[in-house]
């Protein structure tokens, strides 16, 4: 299997030197691969940088700043191996990172969508992302818990909504099918947006639990200036399946933190549950989907009347 690997850059040009080195220094010997390393019109040094790299990487320069989406879709356009690794520049890469990624793609093969992995905060040392939940008011949200579950155990992966687009890999076949990072977001959104096209697509996103890297988080210039109209236009397009996904997410939680009481629901609810929090049925009891996807779809019409007083009219 042979990677591109595609990373963005925009000023931090300590932080990329560093991601570059421990990229180097990590990948398996004999891998077939190319880095793409795409300037989005840095000012800071990083283009003389550049210059000195010889051969070692490619380099393009936008003329103007794209922001990640449109970074990305370039660097991937010009990519050519069979899977697309999407790098940020403020990541440190360890030994072996790569390995249980492409693993997982592997296993999941004509079923694979957008594969992740374990990101921990390079300050802390603690979990800041091992895949993305959408939370009450239907928004995405990482998930900081530790991987656990049958399928983390018997696979070392498991699936979710979602994941960040700050290191994953997807093969390059997949992403022209899905069509790219639509450029109308900017710098947050675009990696939520196309999980959601591949779920939709029928394909499966998920986070390989045995990869672990550090994230200087959100270290990029200006990164969180457009969230709101992100978060409203993701919420535009995909509402219905945010409102799904939110609920199915919550009714599990709610049996894992609630005793069951078979007084109360009878006994073919409690199995139900029982059957749903294993993760051996898909479905939570209907009676409870129905009322939990009731709160989220309040919650977001909430969410849409202060975004139209914040931003005006959508």
């Amino acid at each position: 299997m042979s990677v591109s690997f595609v990373i963005p850059l925009y000023n931090c040009l300590p932080l990329t030197q560093t991601m570059l080195a421990s990229l180097q220094a990590s990948l398996p010997v004999g891998l077939d691969h190319e880095i793409i390393l795409v300037d989005d019109g840095s000012t800071d040094g990083t283009r003389d940088w550049l210059a000195t790299l010889g051969g070692r990487c490619r380099v393009l320069l936008n003329e103007r700043n794209l922001g990640y989406a449109g970074a990305n879709n370039r660097g991937v356009a010009a990519a050519t191996k069979d899977v697309v690794a999407l790098l940020n520049n403020d990541l440190v890469l360890p030994p072996r990172w790569l390995e249980p990624m492409l693993a997982v793609h592997r296993r999941l093969g004509d079923r694979a969508g957008l594969v992740g992995n374990v990101q921990v905060d390079a300050r802390t040392g603690q979990v800041d992302h091992a895949g993305i939940f959408i939370n009450l008011k239907g928004k995405p949200e990482h998930d900081r818990r530790e991987a656990q579950g049958w399928s983390t155990l018997l696979h070392g992966y498991h699936a979710v909504d979602a994941l960040t687009g700050a290191c994953l890999l997807l093969s390059r076949a997949t992403w022209h099918r899905l069509g790219a990072f639509d450029g109308g977001f900017r710098n947050g959104g675009e990696d939520v947006d196309l999980c959601f096209r591949a779920h939709r697509a029928g394909l499966v996103n998920a986070v390989a639990d045995r990869s672990v890297v550090r994230h200087h988080v959100s270290s990029s210039p200006g990164r969180a200036l457009r969230n709101e109209e992100n978060s409203r236009r993701l919420t535009l397009r995909w509402r219905t399946e945010l409102v799904d996904c939110a609920a199915r997410h919550w009714c599990r939680h709610y049996f894992e933190s609630s005793p069951l009481d078979p007084g109360t629901h009878g006994h073919d609810f409690e199995f139900q549950a029982w059957l749903h929090t294993l993760g051996l049925r898909r479905d939570p009891p209907p009676a409870l989907l129905v009322a939990m996807r009731r709160v989220v779809d309040q919650a977001v019409d909430v969410e849409l009347a202060r975004w139209d007083k914040l931003l005006g009219p959508a």
